[in-house]
């Protein structure tokens, strides 16, 4: 069983007295999570199961510490009406501890918020990264991941990248080069891992069934699905892109209104997340739309039918999307955005923390020049003295300077090591 990063950081339990919220897509591994943390201690009811809901509504609020207790509830937005049970025994003091889980953002969230505002702590799990899927490779997961490193504001980018550009080898390297490959091929969803390579792309086509007949019924309840499934395949070839409203609702032959709509869905469902343009300088023009980053390579691959060699924007959306889960999972605070004017200046990521902004460039490519430092030193004067530093990205093994502030950097060991 793989360990995740988010383990670290979960309650073992009381004291102190609290509810722990754990969302994210369907698949990602809560209920395994959960069950390896809590299950000795708590019990697991599921809530998927119309007879379990049946059974907990009968439960009076004023007996659930005594017919529930503390308990790990997997798919909870099934069954809203017990969260108030849940709030009772909390706020009279006979409750200490629960564990809910549940597959949509905000469905979840709203009835959270209406519930149990005050009382939550919420995490989220992500797709695997590739350290935390190392370990199925020979290798071990990092503990401190280099990309953690770089942002913790102890040491400079360039006094962590120098040392590395001796090399990196060994059995780690080679795991983590082999987690990174399969998560480019097949993305992060750890139930993947038990299937041979010709059966993970059925897989991954009923995951896309599922999703739709079941995580999209609790969010929209859609009577027709057909519009909903041109749009989010629509979506799924703009991986990558600044993003379209108009474009894709033209092509879908749908309002704009709806088009925002759905995507809306697929953000509140953790299939995508919008990374923002930045801007500091209000002469400067820059591109105001966001681009369109989808949360799992895999499930982009098999949806858009691009599932031959990786082209530019799915690797580009690759990298970020690793990137964030890795911060967004470490609990470390950071901005991401873009940067793109209408001068030309372009970066593809900024990553802007309380000790400033690290700059990345992503190439898919084996090789990289001076020249792929270029967009990153221009923006140099508009980012001011926020500058951190800059990498390029790109899918070799060397490590290397590539001018005084910018660092070329192989994907695996910015993600792995």
């Amino acid at each position: 069983m793989l360990e995740r990063y988010l383990s670290k950081r979960l309650p073992q339990g009381p004291p102190p007295r609290r509810i722990v919220v754990v969302t994210g897509a369907r698949q990602v591994g809560k209920t395994t999570l959960a069950r390896r943390l809590y299950e000795n201690a708590f019990r697991y009811l599921n809530l998927d199961s119309p007879g379990e809901r049946a059974r907990l509504a009968l439960a009076p609020a004023e007996g659930w510490h005594q017919a529930v207790g503390p308990a790990i509830l997997d798919e909870v937005q099934k069954a809203p009406m017990l969260l108030d049970k849940l709030k009772w025994a909390y706020d009279e003091g006979k409750l200490d501890f629960s564990v809910l889980l549940g597959s949509s953002r905000i469905t979840l969230l709203e009835q959270v918020r209406e519930s149990l505002a005050g009382r939550v702590f919420l995490y989220e799990l992500w797709p695997l990264t590739v350290g935390e899927l190392a370990p199925h490779f020979g290798g071990r997961k990092p503990d401190n991941p280099f990309i953690a490193r770089l942002l913790n504001g102890l040491e400079s980018p360039a006094a962590l990248l120098a040392p590395l550009t001796r090399g990196v080898v060994g059995q780690e390297a080679g795991a983590a080069q082999s987690a990174l490959v399969h998560l480019l091929q097949w993305g992060g969803l750890p139930s993947l891992l038990q299937y041979r390579d010709e059966e993970k792309l059925a897989w991954l086509d009923a995951y896309q069934t599922t999703y739709l007949e079941r995580d999209l019924a609790d969010l929209a309840r859609l009577r027709d699905l057909e519009p909903f499934s041109t749009c989010h395949r629509l979506a799924s070839l703009r991986t990558g892109r600044i993003l379209s409203y108009s474009e894709i609702a033209r092509d879908a032959g749908l309002p704009v209104t709806t088009v925002r709509r759905y995507l809306g869905y697929l953000e509140l469902s953790y299939q995508t997340f919008r990374l923002n343009p930045w801007a500091k300088n209000p002469s400067v023009r820059f591109i105001k739309s966001p681009k369109l980053i989808w949360c799992d390579l895999g499930v982009q691959r098999v949806l858009s039918g691009q599932t031959g060699v990786l082209t530019g924007e799915q690797y580009e959306s690759a990298i970020i999307s690793q990137l964030m889960i890795h911060l967004w999972t470490l609990g470390i605070r950071v901005t991401p955005s873009f940067l793109r004017t209408s001068g030309g200046s372009e970066v593809d990521l900024l990553l802007e923390g309380e000790h400033g902004i690290l700059a990345v460039e992503i190439k898919n490519r084996p090789k990289v020049t001076a020249k792929d430092a270029a967009s990153i030193e221009r923006s140099r004067k508009l980012i001011g003295d926020a500058y951190q530093g800059g990498l390029v990205v790109y899918r070799g093994n060397e490590i290397g300077q590539i001018t005084r502030s910018v660092y070329a950097i192989p994907d695996w060991v910015l993600l792995g090591t």
